[in-house]
Formats: C-alpha cells, sequence, structure tokens
C-alpha cells in the first residue's frame, strides 16, 4: 500500500484573495514578520500497487487532470510507502 501526498498552489502571478486575508489578520494579531500568504489544498491519496514506477505516474495524471486546474494552480507530490 501506498500513500500520496498532493499539494496543490495557485501559480506565481495568480492573485490569492483567501492568502491576502489571512496575511492582514496575522499583521493585525501582531505577527509583522509574515511576508506574502499563499493558500493551497493538501490531498492524500491511499493506493493500491506494488509498482511505484507506474503508481507515480497515475498520481501525476490525477493531479494534473482532476485534482488541480492546470491553467492556474501547480501541483507537487510525494509517493511513500505506508
Amino acid at each position: 500500500m501506498y500513500k500520496a501526498k498532493v499539494y496543490v498552489t495557485l501559480k506565481e502571478g495568480i492573485l490569492d484573495p483567501q492568502g491576502a486575508i489571512i496575511g492582514k489578520a496575522l499583521d493585525s494579531l501582531g505577527y509583522k514578520n509574515v511576508g506574502n500568504v499563499r493558500v493551497g489544498k493538501f490531498i492524500q491519496l491511499e493506493l493500491e500497487g506494488t509498482d511505484k514506477s507506474k503508481l507515480n505516474k497515475q498520481v501525476d495524471e490525477m493531479s494534473h487532470r482532476l485534482l488541480s486546474n492546470p491553467v492556474i494552480e501547480s501541483y507537487t507530490f510525494e509517493l511513500g510507502e505506508e
């Protein structure tokens, strides 16, 4: 059994209003050393199979086709044995 951890974030240059609001809130709470805040998604998948190369390709395909919007988002993932 493998576990994939997929991280999806907005691409550079895409406005992140949620991140901006969180940044302002942190500033108002006294955290003056926080710079640009970006908000993303974390998706965890449990996968059955033994061929890590094949599973790696499958997670990449799922991330591109469904888990992210490739026009405005980037993704990275980690794949490890559970």
